[in-house]
């Protein structure tokens, strides 16, 4: 695995320790985008070394940012699924950028249930159109139903009590208060607060706000899975211990004290898989990028420093498991 220097994140740093820290990455992105692509291969699943746990028939897969599938015995449930991929531009511009339908055919085979870790434009852009599609249900916060209200599909949205079971065919689920990681150097988060607009015509991506942050709990074909989407947590809201599966959203870590060794202490995962690691602004299908100084390599060094057995397995994009 290629090396850089690692911080564990003992200590958050301020605005300018964070401007600092981007600008260093400016200065070597290409090198460290070639570690972290390396680190990627070494860490590959399934040719990672270990036997999988996933049970026979569950089919995992990555759609990039923190999105996922899951799929058993006939029935397939989203996490946040963003196939749209609007344009950095566009983010700029505060242009409305409607779901693609032709992204949302090519990646959405069919869906029995959404589950939604909050409203920001790269979680839950795409899930009303996912939703009009297959006529599935859609779980999450009041921001969520906002947004399904918004397109006319409020009774698809169930607002989601802290920790109450909900089932769909074989899956077991229920959401876990939480929060997101203060994106804006460490001052705040991005788009904070509900989702408020008043029509589609005026959902820019800044529009989407964040929302009730959730982590999310599966249980399918007799193991765990946890989802965060955002990387910071709620220790005291954490019940579910011992996960099998741990879907562990990475960018933005920086800006939470001690984010991995929190984590893991909480969860106790038997398997860490980083997620939202990758250019979102790129399109599905186009060549993978990381993100702005995501630091996959330093990531997989701060697990083995929270957890010197805990494996990380790395997915490629829409290549199930």
């Amino acid at each position: 695995m290629c090396r850089r220097r690692t911080v564990h994140n003992r200590a958050v740093l301020g605005p300018l320790g964070h401007l600092g820290s981007g600008l260093a990455y400016l200065a070597t992105a290409c090198r460290m985008q070639a570690s972290d692509r390396a680190t990627a291969r070494q860490l590959a699943w399934p040719e990672a070394r270990g036997p999988s746990p996933l049970p026979a028939g569950l089919e995992l897969t990555w759609i990039g940012t923190a999105g996922f599938r899951l799929a058993y015995q006939g029935v397939v449930v989203w996490i946040d699924p963003y196939v749209t991929r609007l344009p950095l531009g566009d983010l700029a511009r505060r242009r409305v950028v409607p779901s693609s339908a032709q992204a949302v055919a090519r990646w959405i085979d069919r869906a029995d249930a959404v589950l939604v870790g909050h409203t920001h434009f790269d979680h839950a852009l795409d899930v009303p159109a996912i939703s009009r599609r297959s006529g599935c249900r859609v779980y999450g916060s009041a921001s969520l139903g906002h947004l399904m209200g918004l397109h006319g599909l409020a009774e698809r949205a169930v607002t989601v009590e802290p920790r109450r079971d909900y089932w769909i065919g074989p899956f077991r689920f229920h959401f876990v208060p939480s929060v997101h990681s203060k994106l804006s150097l460490g001052l705040g988060v991005p788009y904070a607060g509900e989702l408020t607009c008043e029509h589609v015509d005026a959902l820019t991506p800044q529009a989407y706000r964040c929302g009730q942050v959730w982590g999310i709990f599966i249980e399918v074909g007799g193991i765990t899975l946890y989802h965060q989407g955002s990387a910071d947590l709620l220790e005291d809201e954490i019940v579910d211990r011992g996960i099998d599966v741990f879907l562990c959203g990475i960018a933005g870590r920086r800006f939470t004290r001690r984010y991995l060794e929190r984590v893991v202490r909480a969860l106790e995962p038997r398997l860490v898989v980083p997620t939202h690691y990758d250019d979102f602004f790129q399109p599905l299908g186009a060549p993978s990028r990381f993100a702005f100084n995501v630091n996959l390599t330093g990531f997989a060094d701060e697990v083995r420093a929270a957890s010197r057995d805990l494996p990380v397995r790395v997915l490629e994009v829409g290549a199930p498991v």
